[in-house]
């Protein structure tokens, strides 16, 4: 009995997998700069000065501000901010009341000169 549910089950799970292979392309479609993102995926890097990681760091940083401005209307300068601080700025704004001014979260964070 439990091994013919396992085979019911079987078709079910193996059409679920295949929507969830198929999504991501279709996504990234809709923005270059993600795809430029993904093209980092799975690497690693010997510091925060190899020329790889730097080029990475430019991507993310340039996504993220795109993100930001799509969804919140606030320009920044990618040159500003580090690239793990502007995803922090990210969930900060998506945690912030509605009467509270995007300048109080964006004090916390230095900007690069």
């Amino acid at each position: 009995m439990h091994t013919k549910k396992i085979i019911l089950s079987l078709p079910i799970l193996t059409i679920f997998l295949w929507f969830c292979a198929m999504a991501p392309p279709v996504y990234a479609k809709g923005s270059s700069s993600q795809s430029q993102l993904f093209d980092y995926a799975g690497k690693s890097y010997m510091g925060a000065q190899d020329p790889s990681y730097l080029n990475y760091d430019l991507a993310l940083r340039e996504y993220v501000v795109d993100r930001i401005k799509k969804q919140f209307g606030v320009t920044l300068n990618p040159k500003n901010y580090s690239g793990f601080d502007l995803l922090e700025i990210e969930a900060l704004f998506k945690c912030k009341k509605s009467e509270e001014p995007f300048d109080t979260f964006l004090k916390m964070f230095p900007k690069r000169p």
